[in-house]
């Protein structure tokens, strides 16, 4: 019993840790280019953040800054999936593992 509460221990605290990209010159790899769609959007999004930080927020109303914030919110989440990143814990890499064990 208590092996098998020291295993399940084990696994719940790998789900808390998380993958990051290593920074090291040597672990680097080549970033996929940009076509030029994505480079005009890119200069497009950077030109509309430096527009809206040169904005005076004192004089908005709520529902003004609500759209405001809402706005780059949707403009981080599409940097993001141009990025088209994709990242597995280490929790995740165990439980499959684990399920190709089982069923081998």
């Amino acid at each position: 019993m208590k092996k098998l509460f020291a295993i399940l221990a084990l696994v719940f605290s790998a789900n808390m840790l998380v993958a990051a990209p290593a920074n090291d010159e040597n672990s680097k790899k080549e970033k996929t280019e940009l076509t030029e769609a994505q480079k005009e959007r890119l200069a497009e999004i950077e030109a509309r953040v430096d527009e809206i930080k040169g904005m005076d927020f004192s004089t908005m109303s709520k529902d003004e800054k609500k759209d405001v914030r809402m706005e780059l919110k949707d403009m981080k989440e599409e940097a993001k999936r141009a990025g088209n990143g994709v990242y597995i814990s280490v929790g995740a890499i165990i439980i499959i593992l684990l399920i190709l064990i089982l069923l081998t």
